[in-house]
């Protein structure tokens, strides 16, 4: 049983762990990671110490309440009957004890789930919790959330634990009866039973209490652990929204351009991108720019299937990219986003994630490209130095010029920016804005920005508005015309001054 066991929840947790890295970005945006850790670690724990347990007292426990059955049918069918009229009572009381449990557990799973998500976003907010002062409100919000889960897995656990114990409880009342009833028909003389044998047959009806307990207690964990197989289940089952086409065409670099025609995209009914058409041709440096909301980082989300647009198609190279391959599509971007994620791993591992295979000399010249190089040559073990959880011992630039080296390192035919300097003081967008400039003509760029500063070399400046394209051109075209991106200019010089 112990490999069976084992082989079974490993193939559980890496079919969870696959499923986690393929479904679709909208999964994330409408559930909890806190909760979605705890399907993964939590639900996972429940299913090896309720169902894989509860099977083995399943295979065992039948095979010697049959035995010792046979054996009392064989030494008085009529004193068996009359138990056989009893056990279906017993087994009616013991579910009715356990009915509700798989209900109760599968909510005091979500409330489970809340509490691990609440614990996860006191982690990453610590700092506005102190600076807000708010650790009593967020202490007060963890008390309610445990206090609401304990009620529930009290009520749980007695259900749980009364299984086995009124299984012994109806088992001797069932001995009791047999006593009664036997003894008296024995000493009447109408049972064809002698006393001796009469005692053998409560002797070995009382040896079949403690495998009926046992299943009893099995059925109550089998119960318990369906609502966690439930919610496994729910996230196995989750609909891959990004699908592959059969015999997908491979693509390994840009050839030509880059085109979006008539799309449209919405999240769930609220419209983001409208009629949108665009056309970027291999190695231009394309800017977007507008208010916020007004589906910027949408359009590059796009690009590597994030998401599908409800209508209208995105070609490269006159082909629609759902014919491609998808981790091959994914391969021609490099994406760099305002928020940057970094592991607890190496330097070297972080700007080579994701690759199996490198040469040191086109590592150290990404850096050098991404102005990295030499705040990396002053930390302590250099390119082994092992960052923390998600790099926050690096500064902001330090962070964000790390990523544009991962990226550069993947040697995409696509760099995306998407806000990538927004979150940046001063002095490290500067030195972020270097790295970008190294790169222009290098690569085909595509940049969502609200500081225009970073756009102004761009071959074409794209300003949107609730989806749609309001004006395209140059920097000095787009001055000219004097519309939404000069007033955007004269607002960007005003908070400057």
């Amino acid at each position: 049983m112990a490999p069976i066991k084992s082989s079974i929840l490993q193939d559980l947790r890496n079919r969870i762990y696959y499923k986690l890295t393929i479904l679709p970005l909208s999964f994330y945006k409408t559930g909890q990671r806190g909760d979605l850790i705890s399907r993964a670690v939590n639900d996972t724990q429940e299913v090896e110490f309720t169902i894989m347990q509860s099977i083995y007292t399943f295979l065992m426990e039948p095979i010697a309440i049959l035995i010792y059955l046979g054996t009392l049918i064989v030494i008085s069918p009529h004193l068996t009957l009359f138990v056989a009229i009893l056990l279906p009572i017993s087994a009616f009381l013991i579910s009715k004890v356990s009915r509700k449990l798989r209900k109760r557990t599968g909510l005091a799973k979500l409330r489970l789930g809340s509490l691990f998500s609440h614990v996860e976003e006191t982690v990453s907010g610590i700092k506005i919790i102190k600076g807000f002062q708010a650790q009593s409100h967020s202490e007060q919000v963890f008390k309610n959330l445990n206090d609401s889960f304990t009620e529930l897995q009290k009520k749980i656990y007695r259900k749980v634990e009364l299984a086995s114990p009124v299984s012994e409880f109806l088992g001797v009342t069932v001995v009791m009866l047999i006593l009664i009833y036997g003894g008296v028909r024995v000493l009447e003389g109408s049972l064809t039973l002698s006393a001796p044998l009469f005692i053998v047959y409560i002797a070995l009806f009382t040896q079949i209490i403690n495998p009926a307990k046992n299943l009893a207690a099995a059925v109550a964990n089998l119960r318990r652990g369906q609502a966690a197989i439930d919610r496994i289940n729910e996230l196995l089952d989750a609909e891959e929204v990004i699908l592959e086409k059969e015999n997908p065409i491979s693509i390994t670099q840009l050839n030509d351009k880059i085109e979006y025609e008539n799309v449209l995209f919405q999240y769930e009914d609220t419209p983001v991108i409208s009629d949108f058409s665009l056309t970027i041709k291999k190695g231009e440096f394309v800017a977007l720019v507008g208010p916020s909301g007004s589906g910027k980082s949408t359009l590059v989300d796009l690009l590597p299937r994030f998401y599908d647009p409800q209508e209208g198609v995105i070609k490269i190279d006159g082909i629609p990219i759902q014919n491609y391959r998808i981790d091959q599509l994914r391969s021609l971007y490099g994406i760099v986003t305002q928020d940057v994620v970094l592991f607890n791993d190496t330097v070297l591992n972080n700007i080579t994630y994701g690759l199996d295979q490198y040469d040191m000399d086109d590592l150290i010249k990404a850096t050098q490209i991404a102005s990295a190089y030499d705040f990396i040559m002053k930390l302590p073990n250099q390119f082994e130095t092992v960052l923390s959880d998600r790099g926050l011992s690096l500064s902001g630039g330090e962070r964000q010029r790390l990523s544009i080296a991962r990226a550069i390192m993947h040697n995409p035919s696509v760099l995306i920016f998407d806000e990538a300097t927004s979150a940046l003081d001063s002095e490290s967008e500067i030195a972020v804005q270097a790295a970008m400039e190294k790169l222009i003509k290098q690569k085909t760029m595509i940049v969502v920005a609200h500081r225009l500063a970073t756009i102004q070399k761009a071959d074409k400046i794209v300003v949107m508005d609730q989806g749609k394209i309001v004006e395209m051109g140059t920097h000095n075209e787009l001055l000219e015309l004097k519309g939404n991106y000069w007033l955007m200019c004269q607002r960007m010089q005003d908070n400057n001054k």
